[in-house]
């Protein structure tokens, strides 16, 4: 399995009482590093969202807490923010961004959605100063100031309605100080040093995303971007994934490619697919011939839906499940694992995990299908009232359509 692994620094934020109220994330390139290194701010940033949304979820990394995401000038300015779950994030602005008025007025537009605003490691000299009226928590770094100094910062701040944390607390002296000047939250190695989570990561095409892309530029009808997004397992897999968590601010689950292409809108959808084109290295997509299983799979499911005259829902599940079934190979992990990030109705998720329920003789079969020995078939077809010429067609066209995708 040809495959990438995600990472991402994570560090507790903490309130007076010591109780986690949410976590600052931080890029990390590999499992050692410990900084940005050579990577550019935007890099950093933009790939923090794509791990957020696409690569390991919002609920495993934060659960209902609260995530101070670090931005900079470039960043705040990008529409891809828009893609997170607005109550859940609060925008780390950076202490070098110096303010223009359009900076402000897009500031006050985020804030105006549900973001919350933190103003990193501040100080009353820093341009980005003008932020503080947009602000509703601000950073103090007690490493950058004088015992006097940063009692005089946190003093002058009590008259401001921010909740303030005093970040990089080190000591138990600097705690102390933090308490008795009233500090609302704490952050540092006193408490916790970062971890590094990591998450394995399976890539789209780049074709398809361009594909995709032209086709919502164009408005193209829904049917079609629907084709697309069957023909690539990557793709259907963090769509789902997308639709159905905080991050789209839903709460029913959405497990039809079209339900989820109408929920999101063409212009989100849009966005979506940038943030996976720019944060989706070229040369990592998984073995062909294992996409092409996969899909073939979820196709040869889907048209025995049809014969037995199944809903165009049930359909879609048949085909979703027959797809999903290989995405423990695909990502090597555990099924289990993989189910918790996909909200998925009970009768697909009973399939995938413990082979039960009205989808799995329809799963059964398909992985019958591809042994040589067909060991099984005969049994399978009575079960599901098939007959030898409904599965044949329906096996032949399933391999006819996944060779006419051009996989």
């Amino acid at each position: 399995m040809l495959s990438t692994s995600a990472f991402i620094g994570r560090q507790t934020v903490l309130n007076r009482n010591q109780q986690l109220i949410g976590y600052e994330l931080f890029f990390r390139s590999s499992g050692e590093a410990s900084g940005v290194g050579k990577h550019s701010e935007l890099q950093a940033d933009t790939q923090v969202l794509a791990n957020m949304l696409n690569n390991m979820g919002t609920k495993w990394l934060i659960g209902n807490k609260l995530a101070f995401i670090n931005i900079g000038e470039a960043m705040l300015n990008s529409e891809f923010l828009e893609l997170l779950p607005t109550r859940r994030i609060v925008l780390d602005i950076s202490p070098r961004i110096h303010p223009s008025n359009e900076l402000l007025s897009r500031a006050r537009h985020l804030r105006s959605l549900g973001f919350g605003i933190s103003l990193d490691d501040f100080s009353f000299d820093s341009p980005a100063a003008a932020f503080l009226e947009l602000a509703n928590y601000i950073k103090l770094d007690i490493q950058n100031h004088s015992s006097s100094e940063f009692e005089a910062l946190a003093t002058r701040l009590r008259s401001y309605p921010v909740f303030r944390i005093a970040e990089r607390v080190e000591t138990h002296s600097q705690y102390h100080l933090c308490k008795e000047l009233g500090l609302d939250g704490f952050q540092g190695f006193y408490f916790a040093k970062p971890e590094t989570l990591s998450a394995k990561v399976l890539h789209p095409s780049l074709l398809h995303l361009l594909e995709l892309i032209n086709l919502l530029r164009m408005d193209a009808d829904t049917h079609e971007i629907e084709k697309v997004l069957k023909r690539d397992i990557a793709l259907s897999y963090k769509l789902l994934r997308y639709v159905n968590s905080a991050a789209a601010g839903l709460s029913s689950t959405i497990t039809s490619f079209a339900h989820a292409v109408t929920v999101l809108g063409y212009q989100k959808l849009y966005r979506w697919l940038t943030l996976l084109l720019v944060t989706s290295p070229n040369n990592s997509n998984a073995p062909i011939a294992l996409q092409k299983t996969a899909v073939a799979r979820g196709r040869f499911m889907e048209l025995l839906g049809q014969i037995h005259g199944k809903s165009h829902a049930t359909c879609d599940n048949l085909f979703i499940t027959g797809m999903f079934s290989l995405l423990d190979v695909l990502l090597d992990m555990p099924m289990d694992n993989i189910i918790k990030h996909l909200q998925l109705p009970d009768e697909i998720t009973a399939a995938l995990l413990h082979g039960e329920g009205p989808m799995s003789p329809f799963l059964k079969l398909a992985k019958t299908c591809e042994d040589n020995t067909l060991a099984g078939v005969v049994e399978l077809c009575l079960q599901l009232e098939l007959s030898d010429e409904q599965l044949n067609e329906a096996h032949i066209s399933a391999l006819a359509w996944v060779e006419e995708l051009g996989l």
